[in-house]
């Protein structure tokens, strides 16, 4: 998945503060560039003298638009954290972080290449139907373990988030990116990128119905092209882009992951998300993939927390949103000349269709949230 590089580091800066810094990996290096990295440049490292490889993560060249995005410094200190806990959670482990935006003119970490498998289709294509529902499993159980792990209980995470409120401070952050973002002109047209649909509609929405508040230590963008599996057997071995962890509600990640399967709901507007590198499926199409229902109950099973299913459809509505406004950075980044991956080119245009199946996902909260209090009445 490595290739030609679009953004240059310069090799012999960077082979010069390795040599001081961490001298361990054998220089000098030849570098490739990750296709995937929505947000940070992605590299792959290999030492000429010893064939060792390793990954590169830096924030995107020139002067960025948000200070809560491109967090890499955040992203080594998480899994500086984990791998260091001797704990359950498969973690990468780091070897130094460099804050010197004079290095490669920004600020970036190297941490360890993982052998393994990463599938940017959440339905494994080839793989073997048992494999599939054992790698799937997998997933589900991995992140409940991360979801287990005590901030309190490790140094490193001490001071990581704080306890409460993770969806309001969501909310007022994402109202800033999204504002910030919206107001983008194309560097060649001059055109604003525009904002996303009944924004503020939904933010007044999220702002006064929100599911019990939950603590623990999240990953932010959970889901299956963000781990890598093991080359041959059906487990994850590593965890990657970790740059918006934090402590927060564990319905952020759980509804992240399970996406793949709210793709195809019908909304009013009649538009769909299924295009492009956006993937959805049909469970009962591919053999071996649990149903939704089952993931949730996985889920219940590890982690001891049974999810309403209006709580699941309001995380649901509100990882939409979360993706229309990542959706509008890309295009953003497009705008501005700044996009680290090679397939950012049409992500802005999928705004609207992540908008609309969010307002569907609030009705359809809506509609369950009543359902439960009536059944709540009855007993």
């Amino acid at each position: 998945m490595a290739g030609p590089i679009r953004h240059p580091i310069d090799l012999r800066s960077l082979e010069s503060y390795l040599n001081t810094h961490a001298p361990h990996i054998k220089t000098p290096l030849s570098a490739q560039q990750f296709g995937y990295g929505q947000s940070n440049p992605t590299y792959l490292l290999t030492s000429t003298p010893t064939g060792a490889q390793y990954v590169l993560r830096k924030k995107p060249p020139g002067q960025l638009l948000s200070k809560t995005a491109h967090q890499v410094e955040r992203e080594y200190k998480v899994l500086k954290a984990l791998s260091t806990a001797g704990g359950d959670v498969p973690a990468p482990k780091v070897y130094c972080l460099c804050e010197d935006a004079g290095v490669l003119g920004s600020a970036f970490y190297i941490m360890e290449y993982l052998n393994g498998r990463i599938f940017d289709d959440p339905s494994l294509p080839g793989v073997a139907a048992e494999a599939r529902a054992a790698m799937w499993k997998s997933a589900i159980t991995t992140l409940a373990k991360l979801h287990a792990v005590d901030p309190a209980a490790n140094e490193g995470l001490r001071s990581f988030g704080r306890p409460n409120g993770f969806y309001g401070r969501q909310i007022k952050t994402l109202s800033t990116i999204e504002a910030a973002q919206a107001a983008t002109r194309d560097v060649k047209t001059g055109k604003e990128v525009g904002k996303v649909p009944r924004f503020e509609e939904m933010m007044k929405f999220f702002s006064t119905t929100q599911p019990k508040d939950r603590s623990a230590v999240i990953h932010g963008d959970y889901k299956i092209d963000n781990l890598v599996f093991h080359p041959t057997e059906p487990y994850v071995i590593g965890i990657l882009d970790w740059e918006l962890s934090t402590i927060g509600h564990p319905l952020s990640d759980l509804a992240n992951l399970l996406l793949p399967w709210q793709l195809l709901l019908p909304t009013a507007a009649g538009v769909s998300v299924m295009n492009g590198d956006i993937r959805c499926f049909l469970p009962d199409a591919t053999p071996g993939l649990p149903t939704r229902e089952e993931a949730i109950s996985w889920y219940a099973e590890a982690s001891g927390w049974k999810v309403k299913r209006s709580e699941m459809l309001w995380g649901d509505a509100f990882g939409f949103v979360r993706n229309a406004i990542i959706m509008q950075g890309i295009g953003a980044r497009v705008a501005r000349g700044q996009a680290s991956s090679a397939k950012a080119e049409g992500y802005g245009s999928r705004v609207p269709a992540f908008a609309a199946c969010a307002w569907r996902c609030i009705e359809m909260s809506e509609e369950e949230r009543v359902k439960e209090e009536r059944a709540g009445a009855k007993l």
